[in-house]
């Protein structure tokens, strides 16, 4: 025999009444943003280049055309969204530059 559905429902706590002298929330507006950094200009490169060599060979030749940051990462890995100018990633398996990416 299955349980009262009700049973398990957590009660709500009830609601105010909306009268005149209930405030109203005011949402603050945007009226301007401010200006993007100045960023530096990632390397002028062909990324598809790296797909192919190796995952040494890539990191190398990387980093003598002008990446700062150079990092590896296994095929399916976490990684946040955010961009890093001067930073290039490599999707690697068994030691081979499967995908390349700026950021």
């Amino acid at each position: 025999m299955l349980p009262a559905p009700d049973r398990f429902r957590p009660s709500r706590p009830s609601r105010p009444s909306r009268s005149a002298s209930v405030r109203r929330r005011v949402r603050p507006t945007v009226t301007g943003m401010a200006p993007l950094p100045h960023l530096p200009a990632d390397p002028d490169d062909d990324l598809t280049a790296y797909v192919g060599l190796g995952t040494a060979a890539a990191a190398e030749r990387a980093r003598a055309r002008g990446w700062a940051t150079v990092r590896a990462l296994a095929p399916g890995t976490i990684v946040t969204m955010e961009y890093r100018a001067g930073r290039l990633n490599f999707e690697a398996e068994d030691g081979v530059v499967k995908r390349c990416w700026k950021g």
